[in-house]
């Protein structure tokens, strides 16, 4: 079969090769999945820099990548309780090739008729909805979200309006047909060229209020400014860190507002889902399902093409999320 591999750890652009590797064997409570599509997202990338903990380290060499995906239930192992021809969205490693072998722990079954695109990153579904629960904001509040364009800001954003969040959306820039307020944002700050400093925009949109909330992935002089808009007992996100520049903020700037700031990781990141949490994900399948619930598609690639998806992904945040579809 066909899958994309790397025998060292370094940047994608330099270590991923298209390689020709056997079809995995099922161990007893593993299933072998084929594959349908996989999503190229930044978390990928950490993984094949070597840069996750354990147990997220690769085994090298000949490390298959990607970590999420969507596919179709081949085969089963010995206490594999699930059923062959089941669609399923994938929470393991090596979900860049046209087969994989998973615990079946690691699998989350879906409707037959849930959207490929969104099966295959429904991880970042999962994240945007416990990031807008961690944000603790009320109907009628201001949340701020960066990386407006990404993938999971926009699904904060949409998640948020439907609860009656007032969203201020950062992005770089406001591309044609991609305006975060179509998604649902009440307001859209374009940084490039932004006129007065971020902390007096802020206050302007919120009418003097501040911000209730701030779920940011980017970090950078803007995180300061955010936290400087703060209004009183702020709950800031952190779940990722897009600019290589640092913030400056006094311990006022957080003591005087009780600001709580606190990072976000996967909650599935080390341990799977369990019995109880069904309810949880038939919720958040449910909700994410509807026509009206959008992800930004950036394009669909074979396996062939890695190296165009890799630098896609890497060139052109905020376009769009690229898949391999096998």
């Amino acid at each position: 079969m066909k899958a994309i591999v790397f025998d060292k750890i370094g940047a994608p652009r330099d270590v991923l090769r298209l390689a020709e590797v056997p079809v995995p064997e099922v161990a007893d409570g593993e299933v072998l999945v084929r594959m349908v599509a996989a999503s190229i997202s930044p978390g990928d990338f950490l993984f094949v820099g070597g840069l996750y903990p354990p147990p997220h380290k690769p085994t090298l060499p000949g490390q298959i990548a990607g970590a999420h995906g969507i596919g179709i239930v081949e085969r089963c192992g010995e206490g594999a309780a699930i059923r062959t021809g089941s669609l399923v969205a994938l929470d393991a490693h090596g979900t860049w090739a046209e087969y994989v072998s998973v615990p079946a722990d690691w699998l989350a079954p879906l409707p037959a008729d849930y959207p490929i695109e969104k099966g295959a990153q429904l991880f970042n579904i999962i994240t945007a909805w416990d990031l807008l629960a961690d944000a603790n904001a009320q109907a009628g509040q201001w949340v701020a979200v960066t990386g407006g364009n990404s993938s999971l800001g926009s699904m904060v954003t949409q998640f948020a309006a439907a609860r009656g969040l007032r969203v201020i959306s950062l992005v770089r820039q406001i591309r044609t047909g991609r305006d975060p307020r179509l998604l649902g944002a009440t307001e859209a700050i374009e940084l490039t060229g932004l006129s007065v400093p971020l902390v007096d925009k802020v206050r302007d949109l919120t009418g003097g209020d501040g911000l209730n909330a701030v779920i940011d992935c980017v970090g950078g002089p803007a995180f300061g400014d955010l936290i400087r808009g703060a209004a009183l007992h702020c709950q800031v996100i952190v779940y990722g860190g897009m600019s290589e520049e640092s913030f400056h903020l006094h311990n006022y700037d957080i003591l005087l507002k009780n600001v709580s700031i606190r990072a976000h990781g996967y909650r599935y990141f080390f341990s799977p889902s369990r019995s109880h949490d069904n309810g949880f994900l038939q919720e958040v399948i449910g909700a994410s399902s509807a026509s009206d619930f959008r992800v930004p598609f950036g394009g669909l690639h074979k396996l062939d093409d890695f190296t165009n998806a890799i630098e896609q992904t890497l060139s052109y945040a905020g376009g769009g999320k690229h898949f391999f579809r096998m």
